[in-house]
């Protein structure tokens, strides 16, 4: 029975990404015929997207934009989640209310952040989209991380202060380091977010130096008959950054959530 899980779950996760791949060494004429496998691949299509496209660009500002927002998510949210967690900051129902804006539709944010952005002038930068990712997934990490703290015995903080730790040391030097699974997990699961994040990208960012991957993409689909065996090329460029980073932090991302999941 778990042969067969296995078996068809890699089914569901390659099949798609050997077609796209496939799709990408198909000529204009092939895509629209239907054929699965090309008759002569058209190795061109990786040439034209890598070289001739801002694909490239697009894939390391999503990259910045993932990483350092990942990283100023988390160094909000840890003090953040043990103020919530250890000093019952906002009483019992704060890390809800700060979730429940992240479950609207992200719509509703982009004109309160395109005019804070404009004020204070870091619209259509980079910067600026990575600080928007940084806050705008800030909930989403408090909440992750109160699970994890919650689960962390109190006689611990009382043996660091009898060690005459502070909170700042105590925060950095005994929570930070036990819950690192946990920040490794988190900052996994925003860094992706941020790196497919598109809405805010699309109108936040318009020039080529500040675009991302997703708005780079979105660009192939303007011609009037896109050429999708391009579009795959450039897909398939996108994906190897995501895919080399779950193969890096595996361990360290089941290690996590396996650590979060145990009372």
């Amino acid at each position: 029975m778990s042969t067969a899980v296995v078996a068809i779950t890699l089914a569901v996760v390659i099949v798609p990404l050997a077609y796209l791949a496939s799709v990408s060494l198909m000529g204009r004429d092939e895509v629209t015929s239907g054929v699965l496998v090309p008759a002569t691949p058209a190795w061109s299509n990786w040439s034209d997207v890598v070289t001739g496209t801002e694909l490239l660009r697009g894939v390391g500002n999503s990259l910045f934009a993932a990483a350092v927002g990942a990283a100023l998510t988390l160094a909000f949210a840890l003090p953040a989640a043990w103020a919530i967690v250890r000093y019952r900051t906002g009483g019992a129902t704060l890390g809800g209310t700060l979730m429940s804006p992240w479950l609207l539709p992200p719509i509703v944010a982009v004109v309160p952040l395109f005019t804070l952005l404009r004020i204070l002038e870091l619209n259509n930068t980079l910067i600026g989209l990575t600080l928007v990712y940084a806050l705008v997934n800030l909930p989403v990490a408090i909440w992750l991380l109160e699970g994890f703290l919650r689960r962390l015995p109190s006689e611990l903080d009382e043996a660091a202060r009898m060690d005459g730790a502070g909170p700042v040391r105590l925060l950095l030097s005994i929570i930070a380091p036990v819950v690192s699974p946990a920040l490794v997990s988190i900052g996994i699961i925003v860094a992706i977010l941020n790196y497919n994040e598109f809405l805010l990208a699309t109108f936040l960012t318009q020039s080529d130096d500040a675009q991302t991957l997703p708005v780079v993409l979105s660009m192939f689909y303007g011609e009037r008959t896109p050429h999708y065996g391009k579009i795959a090329a450039a897909s398939l460029v996108g994906i190897v950054p995501v895919f080399a980073a779950a193969v890096l932090f595996q361990r360290r991302l089941v290690g996590g959530l396996a650590a979060g999941s145990v009372k």
